[in-house]
């Protein structure tokens, strides 16, 4: 789930490292996963990739489709609901998936399959560690340690963590590359 305290900030800067480390070439058509208002599928645009927004909140939409008219960006925006029974995102159809601040367990292998070969993965969200810092609390959309590692195995791994940020928050952290 997405806390709201942190929809309206500037990208995590762990997840603009990730983005430093892709060639302008491999760039293409970027799938931002639970957007929310939008702060990294804006940046996407502004890097130059083929942004698709997905969310299940209308107004969440509205704002990131304003923010990217006001910045002279493209961003398509749908609307959508991730956690009904056998969301899909398409097979092979992204350059890059990005995932933050969200978990639904039954939605990975989707992500997984959305990464197109060669392409990129960058996902990083709360562990259950969060539940003693604050929220969310909920086990249901907090990490195992080294779930993401498993749920995405068969990958480049270019860059994994899973610690302790400011804020206090228990983030697990995954840059990855879907093999050809």
């Amino acid at each position: 789930m997405s806390p709201p305290q942190h929809e309206d900030q500037a990208p995590e800067p762990t997840v603009l490292a990730c983005l430093d480390r892709i060639e302008p070439q491999a760039r293409g058509r970027a799938l931002d996963v639970a957007c929310g208002r939008g702060r990294h599928g804006l940046e996407l645009a502004r890097r130059g990739y083929h942004v698709v927004a997905l969310d299940r909140s209308s107004e969440a939409l509205a704002r990131l489709e304003s923010a990217a008219r006001d910045a002279g960006l493209a961003v398509e925006t749908r609307r959508a609901d991730l956690e009904a029974p056998g969301a899909t995102l398409g097979a092979g159809t992204y350059a890059l998936v990005l995932v933050v601040n969200y978990l639904w367990r039954p939605l990975l292998p989707a992500i997984r399959s959305a990464v197109s070969p060669r392409g990129f993965l960058v996902y990083e969200t709360f562990t259950r560690q969060q539940a003693r810092l604050g929220k969310p609390t909920n086990p249901d959309f907090l990490l195992e340690p080294g779930e993401l590692l498993r749920s995405f195995a068969g990958f480049e791994i270019l860059d994994h963590w899973e610690r302790l940020l400011a804020g206090p928050r228990a983030r697990a952290h995954l840059f990855a590359r879907r093999p050809a």
